[in-house]
């Protein structure tokens, strides 16, 4: 199973990873340019995975919080969340990366001052 960042049960980083590490140390010492460094950040964005209702609603359960109050935290509303949870509606590109990033790190990420590139 190909993975584009590092499983919670691999204690290794991926091979994008490990090469995207390497082109990060290049730009650094000014052997890669800037524009071949966003070039290479785009070739490794981390696959959006598409979260079905209940993964939606099994997410928000894990956070500990209700509907209105996830929907605060996504901003959006809490009507929206409802339908996502009960299949009348998909969320977008953009809510299902927000989604991803919470089930990666959790909803008081969005609460933080933490920089999404750890």
């Amino acid at each position: 199973m190909a993975k584009s960042k590092k499983s919670k049960k691999s204690k290794h980083p991926s091979l994008m990873e490990t090469a995207h590490d390497i082109a990060k140390g290049l730009h650094q010492i000014g052997v890669m340019d800037a524009q071949t460094m966003r070039k290479f950040d785009l070739m490794c964005l981390p696959e959006v995975k598409e979260l079905s209702s209940s993964q939606i609603k099994k997410l928000r359960l894990r956070e500990k919080v209700s509907q209105p109050i996830f929907a605060s935290c996504l901003n959006i509303s809490a009507a929206t969340v409802k339908k996502w949870e009960q299949g009348e509606k998909r969320p977008s590109g953009t809510a299902m990366k927000l989604l991803n990033l919470v089930a990666e790190r959790g909803l008081d990420f969005l609460k933080s001052n933490e920089p999404i590139a750890a």
